[in-house]
């Protein structure tokens, strides 16, 4: 599992993108970064701002097989 940070928007909060290996993920709202970063740490997985990193393809390519799933 990785930890994706998210910065604010004018219309949200910032969030962070959890990712597994299998590249299923769930975002969910944090209070601001540095929240999102000391929860990664203590949960032990790696933590990127998403701005630098970018998304890992994995995750796009698991949302393109479930769409394509729901399609069938």
């Amino acid at each position: 599992m990785e930890a994706y940070i998210e910065p604010a928007t004018r219309f949200d909060q910032t969030t962070m993108v959890l990712v597994a290996r299998s590249g299923e993920w769930t975002r969910r709202k944090v209070p601001d970064a540095a929240a999102a970063r000391d929860l990664a740490r203590e949960l032990g997985m790696p933590v990127y701002d998403v701005q630098l990193t970018g998304y890992p393809s994995r995750m796009r390519e698991w949302t393109s097989a479930q769409r394509a799933a729901k399609r069938r």
